[in-house]
């Protein structure tokens, strides 16, 4: 047996670090990370229970809207509960297989609404540029392959990367973060990790650039085919249709270019902690709420169950 697998020792446990260190602190965000885990399960609910309810909202562009906010509950539920839970007992231990199912499912969940961000552009780009064919292009089929290709290709990847990374020796058990991410347990690996780096990059590129670049596509053809409607009001109409879903676009492709492709000022671990903060509980708060504010449909459903409540 070779030196470095005499140094090797079994993890049975990790111990999370968490945000913040100062007690304060930790009371403060433990206050207004519940706030908007709260607001994330409700607003995603509501969504889920207006589409449900209203026959109006059943078409391919909700369809992929509820989908999108299954995912975010799910999202939020895989990381919320366990970071507001340390913020109260700080430097908890997180037991091994409780790492890997949560490393595992936050992967997968990420993963899933990067590709359905994509789905959804595609959504747009049929409406926008081909309206007469649109309940053609776009029918029930296309739409649940599309979602179900968007939720396996999310999951193979998460699977893949789960299992190198957890294959590797780990000599210590101190994570600098609120909870278990890829790179931050292979800085814990005893031997060289060159090729889960090159790995996570390969993985890294599919799931946000395949993606990206297919919101691109299909934007610089609604934006052309937008141009080309003679009346302000059409234009206004068209590009209604596609306001909601840009936000959300700009908002998570942006986060994420920006932090692996923007200045490295800071530290990589602080940068990691911010964007992953990001997506367990900004990111799945603000969804329902850009589709709900800025969409008049949406709204209306709203009304309408609340009337027959009444």
């Amino acid at each position: 047996m070779g030196q470095e697998s005499k140094n090797q020792t079994w993890v049975s446990e990790f111990i999370l670090l968490g945000l913040s260190s100062d007690r304060g602190t930790q009371v403060f965000l433990f206050v207004l990370i519940l706030i908007m885990y709260m607001v994330t399960i409700g607003g995603n609910s509501l969504i889920l229970l207006l589409i449900r309810l209203d026959s109006r909202l059943h078409n391919p562009m909700y369809f992929f809207l509820s989908v999108l906010s299954f995912v975010d509950l799910c999202y939020a539920n895989s990381l919320a509960p366990q970071m507001l839970y340390h913020l109260l007992s700080p430097q908890m231990p997180i037991p091994f297989h409780s790492c890997v199912l949560q490393l595992c499912a936050s992967l997968a969940l990420g993963g899933s609404e990067f590709f359905l961000l994509g789905a959804m552009a595609y959504d747009r780009y049929v409406a926008v540029c081909h309206p007469l064919h649109y309940t053609v292009i776009m029918h029930g089929r296309l739409c649940l392959g599309l979602a179900a290709g968007c939720l396996v290709a999310g999951f193979t990847n998460s699977l893949m990367e789960t299992i190198i990374t957890f294959r590797l020796p780990l000599c210590r058990n101190i994570i600098n973060h609120f909870a278990c991410e890829t790179l931050v347990v292979l800085r814990l690996a005893c031997v060289d990790i060159s090729f889960n780096q090159v790995m996570v990059s390969i993985s890294g590129f599919l799931v946000i650039m395949l993606p990206c670049s297919l919101v691109l596509f299909s934007y610089a053809r609604i934006v052309a085919a937008i141009l080309q409607i003679s009346s302000a009001q059409g234009r206004s109409k068209a590009f209604g249709t596609c306001a909601s879903h840009l936000t959300v676009v700009c908002m998570c492709f942006g986060a994420t270019i920006f932090t692996y492709l923007g200045p490295q000022s800071a530290s990589s671990e602080e940068k990691e902690k911010m964007i992953a903060l990001f997506y367990a509980v900004i990111a799945p708060m603000l969804n329902p709420l850009i589709y709900s504010l800025r969409n008049r449909e949406v709204m209306t459903a709203l009304q309408r169950v609340l009337e027959k409540v009444r």
